[in-house]
């Protein structure tokens, strides 16, 4: 347990710089559809059709994750889960056929998601509840960092051949495999409950009613988050200022949730309860994405960029805690899984939703009803707040009677983003 110093455990710093290292390497999927129309003369339809299977595979992808965590281990399912991807990321790299890269990328969807439940819940076991946000925005702020390499890693590699990104990828999730392997503890034996029940089939996180509330506005934060990945570009376009442009905001972004790092530290953020805190983050995740409806230039660009990511830096941890908060110990794998299947459905819906609004409203609307969604979120934190258990509402919250300087950051970047992933 992390003692008065604010220092994470062992386990848990150790854990986010595997994850760091596994996320160094996480640039070859933007460059699936690319890879398929560019390598094998695919359409363009065909390439986002390979890309939306893939989207669709990593929602069972989580919930198996989520379930494997709670029966077969935490450890056992991150190390099923990186060496899946690293397999199936080889396939595709050496995949001679379409055919052969479509199944291996739906493949790779199956497993992409497997060890993110496990990884959220072994964090979650090893810290105390006061501190549970403190460590999801650890590991946020660490993906975001490396996030930052991965794009300099992919212009490079990119430049010899679209196969070594996937091949690159496949390296790095098989060092974050070793890296797990070696320093984190092995899986207890699972005790059985009461009557020699199996625990794994206890509690069902899809009839828990304020898990089920959380994943209706995780769903909706995910797809307009995603929008900033998939309409940016063409946003920017339309505004002729250059697709190449949103690299530049997504590096600014991950600068800003590293850098803002001290500011969630101060005791009065710290102490927020878990909806004030949520609801904040949507008011300034709104301000930005108006301010992308309003920018004409692209210092307005780069001021709405820090706006909407200060907002992603005090929310992104919180969400996770209170989810925690919410599951039984025994069912916590399933309930992170449950709530992360926000991002599979997302993928799936955001590309539609940003194009459509692009085509036939423009940038200005684009942004504007993103902006809208992000005052509803923002609206509903309070009565979500009122639904939730007692731990749920001041989840985030810091160690009672501790300083600043033991609060910990209250939320950080996206950790999947894909995450994210956040995410």
């Amino acid at each position: 347990m992390p003692g008065t110093s604010g220092r994470l455990p062992r386990g848990v710093r150790l854990l986010i710089v595997a994850r760091a290292v596994n996320r160094l390497g996480a640039f070859s999927l933007p460059f699936l559809t690319v890879l398929v129309s560019t390598e094998f003369g695919a359409s363009l339809g065909t390439a986002g059709l390979v890309s939306a299977t893939f989207g669709l595979a990593t929602i069972p992808s989580r919930l198996a994750g989520g379930r494997l965590a709670d029966r077969l281990g935490r450890r056992r399912t991150i190390l099923l889960g990186l060496g899946g991807c690293a397999v199936t990321e080889l396939g595709i790299a050496a995949a001679g056929s379409l055919a052969t890269v479509a199944l291996f990328a739906v493949l790779l969807g199956l497993v992409f998601e497997l060890y993110e439940p496990p990884s959220q819940a072994m964090i979650a076991d090893a810290v105390e509840p006061a501190e549970h946000v403190r460590a999801y925005g650890a590991l946020s702020a660490a993906l975001a960092g490396a996030g930052m390499g991965a794009g300099l890693i992919a212009a490079t590699v990119g430049r010899w051949d679209l196969r070594w990104l996937f091949v690159a990828d496949a390296l790095t999730s098989l060092a974050c495999a070793l890296v797990v392997r070696a320093v984190l503890p092995a899986d207890r034996p699972r005790p059985a409950a009461d009557g020699g029940r199996d625990q794994a089939d206890g509690p069902s996180a899809w009839r828990d009613r304020a898990l089920l509330a959380m994943l209706g506005c995780g769903t909706l934060f995910a797809v307009v988050y995603l929008q900033v990945m998939v309409s940016l570009p063409l946003s920017l376009l339309r505004r002729g200022l250059g697709a190449s442009q949103a690299g530049l905001l997504l590096t600014v972004s991950a600068v800003t949730v590293v850098a803002g790092q001290p500011l969630v530290r101060l005791r009065r953020l710290a102490a927020l309860p878990a909806p004030a805190a949520l609801a904040l983050g949507y008011l300034l995740l709104a301000g930005g994405l108006a301010g992308y409806a309003a920018a004409r230039t692209l210092p307005g660009y780069l001021a709405a960029t820090v706006v909407w990511s200060l907002g992603d830096l005090l929310m992104m941890g919180r969400s996770y805690a209170v989810v925690v908060d919410l599951a039984p110990a025994e069912a916590r794998g399933r309930y992170l899984a449950v709530y992360g299947t926000s991002w599979g459905v997302a993928t799936v819906a955001a590309p539609i939703l940003g194009t459509q609004l692009l085509a036939h409203g423009g940038v200005t609307c684009l942004w504007s009803v993103l902006a809208a969604g992000c005052l509803l979120l923002a609206a509903v934190q309070p009565l979500l707040g009122r639904a939730l258990p007692g731990a749920g509402r001041r989840a985030g919250a810091g160690r009672a009677g501790a300083g600043p300087a033991s609060a910990g950051p209250a939320g950080a970047g996206p950790a999947a983003a894909p995450g994210g992933t956040a995410s």
